[in-house]
């Protein structure tokens, strides 16, 4: 996405982030898409826990990046793209009230994710998106939670969140009838294949998952087969619950590398998001790439967008046991409607490439300088800084 925002701006983006937090593999492939337009700081100060260690809203931290506001002040940029109400976008607001620079914020949370937000979080944000000049954010339901703290519906653009599609559909579409028929013989499932991929931890529905399937366990999925791919916390519990409650037709496959993910994709009929709290899962937009039905919860940030009822897929209220086995049985039941189904999510996933994810972020960025002003021959930004922590 970031390489392709580059071309859009005619190599003028520039990118900031935290050396120290991001992973050195994230790193080396903004590094090859940017060279060196991809600028690494280092030394952050920082006081309490990582954030990623815990859920959403409940870390309290403090950061500060030595040298960012004077990286800020030498690029000269048209506008500023600030990650979210994190850490570093403090200095891009305080580079928006000394210089009058658009600032745009990108965005993927929801109502829903953030229910339980506290309440100077929601004042804080207010605060920031009073003086952001737009926003790009993931879907409609990010968009109604950015209209709520205050942003003009008018300047706000959607769909900025994308998995490399082309990539996982092509790797997928070059694995063979053989290579799948082995993976499933290795797996030893029988008949349909149902895969539910991410980590195995509170919040993403497996428990929920495991009862709904319980539930319809005898003549619905006696020819089918539920795979776990990811790893834990819960994958000793999972495990055991199926051991002790005699679940039948499971299978946990541990961790699978990235690269290796479109394999089982491929070797699957359906993808099962069972999830309690997600933003946008990126699972769900590469599995229809590999041209998957979707059986995915309610509570999943991209449901509106990606997931068209009885079209391309089901949603359901995983909280819901009788519904989540309801949509289980409906979505077994429906197996000589997958081919069809399966292109219909092809086709509504090209609408969600890093292109159109890049072009959200340029519409997003031309609504900021309009709204400081700028004149009209002047819509296409020359530089822009993205700060991203």
């Amino acid at each position: 996405m970031f390489k392709a925002l580059s071309e859009l701006t005619c190599g003028k983006l520039r990118i900031v982030y935290c050396g120290d937090y991001v992973p050195e593999t994230v790193q080396a492939k903004v590094r090859q898409a940017l060279g060196d337009q991809a600028i690494a700081l280092r030394g952050e100060w920082r006081w309490g826990d990582d954030d990623r260690n815990h859920m959403a809203n409940c870390n309290v931290s403090l950061r500060y990046q030595p040298g960012l506001g004077r990286i800020i002040r030498q690029s000269g940029a048209d506008v500023l793209i600030a990650d979210g109400f994190f850490k570093w976008t403090l200095s891009a607001v305080w580079h928006r009230l000394l210089r009058s620079v658009p600032l745009v914020i990108t965005y993927e949370r929801t109502e829903h994710t953030e229910r339980r937000a506290q309440a100077v979080r929601t004042w804080y944000r207010k605060r920031i998106v009073h003086v952001a000049d737009a926003m790009a954010c993931s879907g409609s339901l990010c968009r109604d939670y950015a209209a709520g703290l205050g942003m003009h519906p008018n300047r706000i653009s959607t769909g900025h969140m994308t998995a490399d599609i082309d990539r996982i559909a092509a790797e997928a579409q070059t694995l063979s009838t053989d290579v799948k028929r082995a993976m499933r013989l290795e797996w030893r499932t029988q008949g349909l294949v149902l895969t539910c991929v991410g980590r195995l931890a509170e919040g993403k529905g497996v428990h929920e998952c495991l009862s709904a399937w319980k539930a319809i366990q005898g003549d619905v999925c006696r020819n089918a087969t539920l795979i776990f791919i990811g790893s834990g916390p819960l994958k000793r519990k999972l495990q055991q619950r199926c051991h002790d409650e005699n679940i039948t037709g499971v299978r946990f496959t541990g961790h699978i590398p990235s690269e290796q993910i479109a394999r089982y994709y491929a070797m699957a009929d359906v993808l099962v998001m069972p999830t309690l709290e997600d933003n946008w899962s990126l699972v769900v937009p590469e599995a229809m790439a590999t041209g998957l039905p979707i059986l995915c919860s309610i509570y999943n940030g991209c449901w509106p967008e990606l997931v068209h009822e009885d079209v391309n897929g089901w949603v359901f209220d995983p909280t819901d046991k009788a519904g989540f086995a309801h949509a289980l049985t409906r979505c077994i039941n429906a197996a000589d409607r997958y081919p069809g189904m399966g292109k219909k999510s092809k086709c509504l996933v090209q609408n969600y490439s890093p292109r159109r994810a890049a072009e959200s972020i340029l519409q997003a960025s031309q609504m900021a300088i309009e709204h400081r002003n700028v004149s009209k021959n002047q819509l296409l930004p020359k530089k822009i800084t993205s700060c991203i922590f």
